[in-house]
């Protein structure tokens, strides 16, 4: 899953959403001088990947994907994912999506502390684009896209994912729908 997603399946608790989202940008053995909670929202953000990639509708939708597409099929994923979950974020919460959004951005200004520079780089990609609430428009998914090819570091189609996704949207946006309360059970269970 991607960001938005990570941040509400982290629940309410200020330390575990901040785990949700430095879980992308930390690696290695969690830092135990980080808060507690914080620590247990990074193992949830790696549980739920490892949940994420091992779900039968995942592994499904991954060998939809025609090549050279295939390769990065669980970013285009992730990334569409978090558009579906933007767009009808009030099926799934009762927060506003532009609330919500607002409320990560400072969050990571309030814990500023702990970030590692490379979070500090993409909360300021999140507020220049109005993410994650931004996420709710299509074709800020295609700037997204274009945006996380230019990180990877090997040549790759992922400025032009949208075309494969658009090829498979209905069955992605049907997959989405049976495997999210999935993820939002197991993200639950983490938390009680």
């Amino acid at each position: 899953m991607n960001h938005l997603a990570h941040a509400l399946l982290s629940g309410a608790d200020d330390g575990w959403r901040l785990g949700g989202l430095l879980g992308d940008f930390v690696r290695g053995r969690i830092d135990p001088r980080l808060p507690l909670p914080v620590q247990r929202g990074i193992a949830q953000h790696r549980a739920i990947d490892v949940y994420t990639d091992n779900h039968a509708e995942i592994r499904a939708m991954r060998a939809r994907f025609q090549p050279p597409y295939r390769r990065y099929a669980g970013i285009l994923i992730d990334v569409w994912f978090d558009h579906l979950l933007a767009r009808d974020f009030a099926t799934w919460t009762h927060i506003p999506l532009h609330q919500f959004s607002d409320d990560l951005v400072q969050l990571l200004h309030r814990h500023d502390a702990l970030l590692p520079q490379s979070l500090r780089r993409f909360r300021a990609y999140l507020q220049a684009h109005d993410l994650p609430a931004a996420y709710a428009d299509r074709r800020m998914i295609g700037e997204v896209l274009g945006a996380v090819g230019t990180r990877l570091t090997r040549a790759n189609p992922l400025a032009e994912g949208m075309l494969e996704i658009a090829r498979l949207e209905q069955d992605l946006d049907l997959a989405f729908a049976r495997f999210f309360p999935d993820l939002q059970a197991f993200a639950g269970a983490w938390q009680d």
